[in-house]
């Protein structure tokens, strides 16, 4: 890497608060999680996809390193500066640049975020249906992890609303992919290609996504259950009724504790050893029609009642508490945040075999998440161990939680992304001609590895090294 000159970033930047060289803050250079730190030598914050491509095209020439960024709500380690360089902060690149209604769309700037995108949406009569757990994250950072969310069930992931794409490659080349129409057989995908890429082969800078009808109307239920196995159990049935469910939620009692704790909301039947919290929406005749045939059948599966969430206050205050738990489980313990995905026919075996580990290990592990689409979240807690005790059973728990979501056929993350955190374990399990063909992909895209290099599948430019 050559020394960086600040006459010559300041020459591409040259407001003096959209530069920052020795005075950066720490919130910069880590994640959500700020455990983690790395450090850099310039902090940019560029306004347009001209300025963006202008510092790539410096950082290129230069050997410099580059470190994407939005909102900084990544939970393992993407947008941590770990060569030094430049962290490229997208976050006031954040306006409406067109809503098109007779094409369905919006076109954003990658630093919105996506609860301003939502509502801005919603208030206009229509609807974004990603939603993941983090509503302060950016468009820009759900495109770049594929966000998932509650609600993906029977909407899909970010994946399913990307349009077009406007990115710049790491030499300052800018593409421009896809666009309004929903139809495109013309050549090879770079625009999917990007999507999940967590900043390693290009930095996003217009996202055309698209929208919905706001639906009539969405009524959630809670369903509890005497123990966790009759409730995971039910969920396939709900699955397969044709109830066509937004959200289909699972928690612990011991979970929702925690989240009771932390919120100051209360879950009714405190007797349940889990539950399960669904969504329907759409029409008011078809929401009605899909609640009446789930409600017959998860009481002949087990449940204990079926509680219609339908004061509004009561259906925010029990959505409130499930938003909460990785929060939840922060407060009370340091704790490191994971997000398997098994075939949904296998959560319950997955979840069996997480009890099972948590009790031979030791370490708890707080589990909850999206059982409509297998996607687990598991926090698995520090609880006061030191460092050296900490990571050596952090690591051999998590290795075999990763084993295990491989054998019975998932993948190592849903919606978080691989980052650092999870490197070690994606890149032992993943076929190696797999990781070949990534990295393949890298080198053509970005050949001297200045984007987020070594992150997620990302092996090192020169000696090919495995290791983080």
């Amino acid at each position: 890497m050559q020394l960086l000159d600040k006459q010559a970033l300041r020459s591409l930047l040259p407001d003096e608060d959209r530069l920052r060289f020795d005075d950066i803050p720490p919130h910069y250079l880590t994640d959500a999680l700020d455990r983690v730190h790395g450090q850099a030598d310039a902090l940019a914050f560029p306004l347009t996809t001209e300025e963006v491509s202008a510092l790539l095209r410096y950082a290129h020439d230069h050997d410099i390193p580059v470190t994407p960024r939005g909102a900084g709500t990544n939970l393992v380690g993407s947008t941590i500066p770990t060569k030094g360089g430049i962290v490229l902060d997208l976050s006031r690149m954040d306006r409406v640049l067109e809503l098109d209604r007779d094409t369905m769309t919006i076109t954003v700037e990658p630093g919105m975020l996506l609860q301003d995108l939502q509502a801005y949406v919603e208030e206009r009569g229509l609807f974004y249906p990603p939603d993941p757990g983090e509503k302060a994250a950016s468009i820009g950072g759900n495109i770049s992890t594929n966000a998932g969310g509650m609600r993906a069930v029977k909407y899909g992931v970010t994946r399913d609303y990307v349009r077009g794409l406007t990115a710049v490659l790491a030499d300052g080349t800018v593409l421009e992919l896809g666009g309004k129409q929903i139809k495109d057989a013309s050549g090879l995908s770079l625009k999917q290609l990007l999507i999940g890429s967590e900043g390693t082969l290009a930095v996003i800078t217009r996202c055309t996504l698209a929208l919905l009808p706001k639906p009539e109307t969405s009524l959630s239920v809670l369903v509890p259950y005497p123990d966790l196995d009759t409730g995971i159990r039910s969920v396939l049935a709900v699955l397969q009724a044709g109830a066509n469910p937004t959200a289909v939620e699972f928690l612990e009692r011991s979970v929702v504790e925690l989240g009771e704790a932390y919120s100051g909301s209360k879950y009714p039947r405190p007797d349940a050893g889990s539950y399960l919290l669904l969504t329907f929406d759409g029409r008011a005749l078809e929401v009605q029609e899909s609640l009446n045939r789930v409600n017959e059948l998860v009481l002949s599966q087990g449940a204990l009642e079926v509680i219609t969430l339908q004061d509004a206050a009561q259906a925010a205050e029990i959505w409130r508490v499930r938003g909460a738990l990785v929060k939840a489980a922060e407060a009370v313990s340091e704790q490191e945040p994971m997000d398997i995905v098994v075939p949904i026919s296998k959560t319950a075996e997955f979840i069996r075999f997480i009890h099972a580990l948590e009790a031979k290990s030791g370490v708890r592990m707080i589990g909850f998440g999206h059982a409509g689409d297998g996607n687990v979240h598991l926090c698995v807690m520090r609880d006061g161990r030191d460092q050296e005790t900490w990571d050596k059973l952090l690591h051999e728990t998590a290795e075999q939680a990763y084993e295990e979501a491989y054998r019975l056929g998932g993948v190592a993350s849903g919606e978080h992304g691989i980052g650092l955190s999870k490197r070690s374990y994606f890149l032992r399990q993943t076929q190696p001609e797999v990781l070949t063909a990534m990295n393949q992909i890298k080198n053509a895209l970005d050949p001297k590895h200045i984007l987020n290099d070594q992150k997620s599948y990302v092996k090192g430019e020169t000696n090919h090294a495995d290791t983080v």
